[in-house]
């Protein structure tokens, strides 16, 4: 996957400020880490006359598979080989845009510290795709760019040159020409490559409409054929591309009123906004855990790994939860923790709640028995994988609540977060991270071994390919099973 960006100079504007306007030196070949591979930038030319910088997109068409099964993410669910063999690491698509805004995120802002005066100079700029994908063909490549000031050549390119008779593929090889601020071409290059494509890699959710509006900025509420880029670009979601249409229309009016946006669309004061926000996966991972306590009537709970007490702070709200035990191995979590909480101005029915204690999850604790419940939120990916059976038994076998509840990313949903570079856990502490088969076959192991029953929720919003961004199980055991459990325990002592 591969895009070049040139530009002519003199003496008194050389094409080298190309390299200050990028931030990268034309002198260094560098690399960067993707969702999907590795990005490079190199500059094939560099000199006062002429500089071209090229960013190359090496993508691993493996990781593409595993981490992205199913429709829009460069696989093909009906056809295994076409998962392996496609155009997804040659042909421009979402993967170069999202590459571009990865790379050049500073151009793209249209800032320049070195030389604050670049970013608003319109420069002559030459734009190369050897190989983009066009649904729609030529035509569309140019109704596209060319209201956008560029003069372009879209040349098809064959399905295969010794057989002409076989036509024109969906591909052009495009070529960009024309008088553009740097960040304004990166702009367009980063809508217009995944509309001509008519596929996105990752999941598109309401977070790519603030994207849209900022890269369409200045140009896309005028655009004659801004539906059709709108709709491409939020992959068809019609109540995305309803609320998109929405607001590019108040930029519009704003914009003939010679008026800010903020003042058209004043239906609605600031303070008394009720507009429902995204809920973060935080804290809709302690709701669900708390909401599991509550179904299993749990009064004495212990929070294994309570890290700095956010857990603790939540079950302290409610009244029912009447003993509150934080355990964790790090004692700078459990004072970080205890600030959090204000032990030490906490009243003394409160206070008599909550107690933290130092401890490892690695070795029995005679201190943990006893207790209806034990949480395990977001701990046992943080274990190497040999430690677990110790943990298991400390936890299942040895402490023995009635209700433990584990919680643990989901590794498939990694893929949704294009941010996220391909192959790198969540967490850098992580040392593994499990799909949705791996956790439920070790959750079922456990619970068959130390005679619990399991099951298993989703924590955040449940994709239909990749399931939710956290996984929950549920562990009960009987009060019958917990009492001859005891009983084998007195008698091998």
């Amino acid at each position: 996957m591969f895009l070049t960006i040139s530009t002519t100079g003199t003496p008194e504007r050389p094409a080298t400020d190309l390299g200050f306007l990028l931030h990268k030196h034309p002198d260094k070949a560098q690399a960067f880490s993707t969702s999907y591979g590795k990005a490079h930038v190199v500059y094939p030319e560099a000199s006062v006359d002429r500089c071209t910088a090229a960013l190359l997109l090496e993508v691993d068409a493996v990781a593409l598979v595993r981490r992205g099964k199913g429709k829009g993410r460069g696989g093909a669910p009906d056809a295994a080989l076409a998962q392996y063999v496609n155009d997804r690491p040659y042909a421009a698509s979402s993967l170069l845009a999202v590459a571009l805004s990865s790379v050049f995120s500073s151009a793209m802002k249209g800032t320049c510290q070195a030389k604050p005066e670049l970013p608003a100079r319109p420069l002559p700029l030459r734009v190369e795709v050897p190989a983009l994908p066009a649904r729609g063909g030529a035509d569309l490549v140019r109704a596209l760019f060319e209201p956008l000031g560029w003069t372009v050549s879209a040349e098809p390119v064959a399905l295969d040159t010794e057989f002409p008779e076989w036509g024109d593929s969906r591909y052009v090889s495009l070529v960009l020409e024309g008088e553009q601020r740097l960040a304004d071409a990166l702009r367009h290059l980063y809508v217009l490559l995944p509309v001509l494509d008519d596929a996105k890699h990752y999941w598109v959710s309401s977070d790519e409409v603030d994207k849209l509006l900022r890269a369409g900025e200045g140009w896309l509420p005028d655009h004659p054929e801004q539906k059709l880029i709108t709709s491409r670009y939020l992959s068809r979601r019609w109540s995305l591309t309803r609320q998109a249409m929405e607001r590019l229309e108040l930029v519009r009016l704003a914009e003939t009123d010679d008026s800010a946006v903020e003042e058209i669309d004043n239906a609605v004061d600031e303070q008394t906004d009720t507009e429902e926000k995204p809920v973060p996966l935080a804290v809709q991972r302690r709701d669900a855990i708390v909401g599991a306590l509550k179904a299993t009537n749990a009064a004495r709970v212990l929070d294994l790994g309570c890290g700095q007490g956010q857990l603790v702070q939540e079950l302290l709200k409610d009244t029912r939860f009447t003993e509150i035990v934080g355990v964790d191995v790090s004692m700078r979590a459990l004072t970080i923790a205890s600030r959090r909480l204000k032990l030490d101005r906490m009243g003394e029915r409160q206070a008599e709640r909550v107690k933290l204690v130092q401890g490892s999850l690695a070795y029995t604790d005679k201190r943990l028995k006893g207790y209806d419940a034990a949480v395990l939120s977001e701990v046992i990916e943080h274990l190497d994988l040999p430690r677990l059976p110790a943990l298991e038994y400390a936890v299942f076998g040895s402490a023995r609540p009635r209700t433990v509840i584990v919680t643990t990313p989901n590794v498939e949903y990694n893929v949704r977060w294009e941010t996220l570079p391909a192959g790198h856990v969540r967490h850098g502490d992580h040392r593994f991270e499990w799909t949705r088969e791996e956790f439920r076959g070790w959750a079922g192991t456990v619970a068959e071994r130390h005679g619990y029953g399991v099951e298993f929720v989703p924590v955040g919003p449940d994709d239909p390919e990749v399931g939710p961004p956290t996984q929950m199980a549920v562990f009960t055991v009987s009060a019958q099973n917990t009492k001859d459990q005891n009983t084998k325990e007195e008698k091998a002592a």
